[in-house]
């Protein structure tokens, strides 16, 4: 792992959490407002190339966060698309 591994990885980490808060406040409000469930879903699947692309450049630490926000990503468009059907 590079420097550059590390500090990328940390910040996808750090985003799966920024991610999961977002899904906190949709499971308490329970209403899709102000966000385009679209380009959510744009973002999740770049997370999945990304869980492709970052093993071929031999990138441990971006892999494993990247593992973290197309997670929290997924969860995410599940809620979003849950609670817009109510």
């Amino acid at each position: 792992m590079t420097l550059a591994d590390i500090i990328n990885g940390t910040f996808e980490m750090l985003a799966g959490v920024m991610v999961l808060n977002h899904c906190r406040i949709l499971l308490k409000q329970k209403q899709v407002r102000g966000v385009s469930v679209l380009s959510t879903v744009f973002f999740t699947s770049w997370g999945f190339w990304n869980l492709y692309y970052y093993p071929s450049l031999h990138q441990l630490a971006s892999f494993i966060g990247g593992l973290s926000i197309v997670t929290a990503n997924t969860v995410y468009v599940w809620l979003m698309i849950r609670y817009r059907r109510n």
